[in-house]
């Protein structure tokens, strides 16, 4: 199978997903793959909160959209054509070890994989084991070949020639012993900040709602921390991620909500809260669910120059005119087929091996 061969093969799941988020399947038979893909995924989507409970649908099929619109052919070149990749080249055996806080978030490292011409061995976490499995299977539906090119590891990863684990900081020191002596990429907790002005428009503030709550504010991409101006009203934050109060009737998270509330209510923490979201002064980066932690600035100069010494803790900043390599408001869980995690770079890694 030839780089051509692999684009192409990796580009018809966007006919598959735009046929499922947009068609009546159930009804329409002028479809580009069998029914029962799309069947089956639908039931995917309807249970996979029972699997996991912070999968809701709302959130997978929000996943599902966003890779929808990175797996273009167009896309998909635009991606790989820098890198000059061979059709052929030396297979090697490639560990991935996925995490599962969001919806699908190791199928990056599988496609890269996959398309750099490797030999995929997944781990997939419990946490989010339905989805890729269902990916793999339409993608050897596509092109039997990479019933070749993935294997799926239940029992404890061996015979690898490079590896990809995506964890917690504690877990990334297990990775480290264990796998530090053959080529590796190993991803520790990142978060995400978004630093104000006070300039920023309505519509600003309620797209940076969609960076601090989509996935109940689980990802690496999340924003878990503001920094804002010494005068600026909060109220203007809360109006303007309030068209996500809905979040609260998620047991899981309001269950956070009310434990860390009452946390903080006990050390006699000030906090603000509006009902679905608690605001906590404090000068760390990661916040708990149904928390977001904010720093007010008298000089932006001096959190820009925070900001780039933080920069291997940080995943996003988010921003308007500030950084250079800022993500805007509301872009955050929209990244591009180019921006890697812990911004390193998977193909150009998995091409050197």
């Amino acid at each position: 199978m030839n780089l051509e061969q692999r684009i192409h093969s990796l580009s018809q799941f966007q006919i598959f997903l735009n046929e499922f988020l947009n068609l009546n399947f159930q009804e329409d038979t002028d479809l580009h793959f069998p029914q029962s893909f799309y069947l089956e995924l639908e039931k995917i989507t309807e249970t996979a909160v029972h699997h996991n409970g912070w999968f809701v649908k709302e959130n997978v099929l929000y996943a599902l959209s966003q890779w929808k619109d990175c797996l273009s052919q167009e896309n998909l070149l635009n991606w790989i054509t820098p890198y000059q990749l061979k059709d052929k080249i030396e297979e090697k055996q490639i560990g991935i070890i996925m995490a599962g806080n969001i919806p699908m978030v190791g199928f990056h490292d599988l496609i890269s994989v996959l398309i750099s011409g490797h030999h995929a061995l997944v781990k997939l976490s419990s946490n989010d084991d339905q989805l890729i499995p269902f990916f793999i299977k339409l993608l050897i539906h596509i092109s039997p070949e990479f019933n070749n090119r993935i294997t799926l590891i239940k029992q404890k990863l061996e015979h690898f020639d490079a590896v990809i684990a995506t964890g917690s900081n504690n877990t990334a020191r297990y990775f480290e012993y264990y796998f530090g002596k053959k080529p590796h990429i190993i991803r520790k907790n990142r978060t995400s900040v978004a630093v104000l002005t006070g300039k920023e428009s309505e519509k600003d503030l309620e797209s940076l709602g969609e960076d601090v709550l989509r996935y109940f504010g689980m990802g690496c991409r999340n924003v878990s921390k503001l920094f804002i101006p010494k005068d600026f009203d909060l109220d203007r934050f809360f109006k303007g991620v309030f068209p996500f109060q809905d979040v609260i009737n998620r047991h899981k998270y309001q269950n956070n909500y009310d434990y860390h509330k009452a946390i903080f209510l006990m050390n006699q923490d000030p906090i603000i809260e509006n009902g679905f979201l608690i605001l906590k002064e404090d000068q760390g980066y990661h916040s708990p669910i149904g928390t977001l932690f904010y720093e007010r600035y008298n000089d932006l100069n001096t959190i820009q120059n925070r900001l780039k010494e933080d920069t291997e803790k940080l995943q996003c900043v988010v921003g308007r005119n500030i950084f250079e390599s800022e993500i805007q408001f509301g872009e955050t869980q929209k990244p591009a087929l180019n921006q890697y995690a812990d911004g390193i770079d998977t193909i150009n890694f998995l091409k050197n091996l």
